[in-house]
């Protein structure tokens, strides 16, 4: 097995390349190493602002857009993975080896781009890696989990050369 990326794209404030895609491919195979996981699917979605904000009002009960959100699906309970088998008709086989989903707000990678003063593939990567480490269990509630997570983002970036 291997680990796949499946894309999608529902907005037009930034044009996905076939470039952006093989970037963001070779990140994940790379995040994917460093964390020793073998297999798996990663769905990512890119969207606007909008939309954004209001999966992370439904979601997380936050009415503000945001550049990155993760939903994971080895953190689902039985329950719920029960839940999405019965809407499915089928049983939870089908989720098979999906490690979850990252939206991605361009006009936010556009917005944050300009403001740290990187490239678009800079910022598209850091969303990516940190969202993708998220899917794994990653957060950054307190300064040591920070601290962590991100030194795990930019050991990535920097295997793939997106330095600031």
């Amino acid at each position: 097995m291997t680990l796949t990326l499946d894309w999608n794209n529902e907005q037009d404030k930034m044009v996905i390349t076939d470039e952006h895609i093989a970037l963001l491919e070779q990140l994940l195979q790379c995040a994917a190493q460093m964390e020793a996981i073998e297999s798996g699917e990663v769905t990512l979605t890119f969207v606007d602002d909008e939309q954004i904000k209001q999966l992370n009002n439904e979601y997380r009960g936050i009415d503000a857009a945001t550049d990155v959100l993760s939903f994971a699906m080895q953190e689902s309970s039985e329950e719920e993975l029960a839940m999405l088998a019965d809407l499915e008709g089928e049983s939870a086989e089908w989720l098979g080896n999906m490690l979850g989903d990252i939206i991605i707000s361009t006009e936010h990678v556009i917005e944050q781009s300009q403001q740290y003063g990187h490239s678009l593939e800079r910022e598209l990567g850091f969303l990516f890696v940190h969202g993708f480490l998220h899917l794994l269990g990653y957060d950054h509630q307190d300064e040591q989990q920070e601290a962590e997570m991100f030194g795990k983002q930019e050991q990535v970036l920097q295997q793939v050369e997106l330095v600031r």
